[in-house]
């Protein structure tokens, strides 16, 4: 090991490493054109990409939808967010309270935890919260930092989606642009 790197806390070295292979996955997959999604006759119709842009909650209801996004987060280096959003909503269904506590645990550590390796970006007041919820874990143990995620991606990330070339290319295969109204000469 490096001198340098030596004199660093293990926690430090840790996070790096971390770090240093999401980089390895995301700079192998030079870009975001919907490599984890089965294109060809499970691709969305035009019509279906056309309702993406009316709400991010009609993006999120579609499967190829949701691939979609994701993938364009992976390339934003943000996926944590949409991640973090759907464990949250995977830890609400649990029924059975015995298993609360550790699913509660294991989304902390993950997302919001000072050492989480896919930290998400919430304010210091949500993540107290959500720490004090942590002392009794409950289906609604992450609601505000849920919350908060959401209002990100939506207000953030999903008009950057809108916009972004492959979205285009997929709403409108035919790439007449006087009849594509998110076409950035259109826009």
């Amino acid at each position: 090991m490096c001198k340098g790197l030596s004199s660093l806390p293990n926690s430090c070295l840790e996070r790096a490493k971390g770090l240093k292979a999401r980089l390895g996955n995301i700079l192998q997959k030079p870009d975001w054109k919907l490599t984890c999604c089965k294109i060809g006759k499970n691709r969305p119709t035009t019509e279906e990409c056309l309702k993406w842009k009316h709400s991010f909650e009609k993006l999120l209801s579609s499967k190829y939808g949701m691939c979609a996004f994701t993938a364009f987060l992976v390339s934003e280096f943000s996926e944590e967010n949409i991640a973090f959003y759907f464990a949250c909503e995977e830890y609400r269904s649990t029924k059975s309270a015995a298993k609360l506590a550790d699913k509660a645990q294991k989304i902390y550590d993950e997302f919001i935890g000072s050492d989480a390796p896919r930290e998400i970006n919430i304010d210091h007041e949500t993540r107290d919260i959500t720490k004090s919820n942590m002392e009794s874990p409950s289906p609604a143990c992450f609601d505000m930092a849920q919350h908060r995620i959401y209002m990100l991606m939506a207000k953030d990330c999903y008009p950057r989606f809108l916009r972004s070339q492959t979205y285009r290319e997929m709403a409108y295969e035919d790439g007449d642009k006087r009849r594509c109204p998110v076409h950035p000469e259109n826009v």
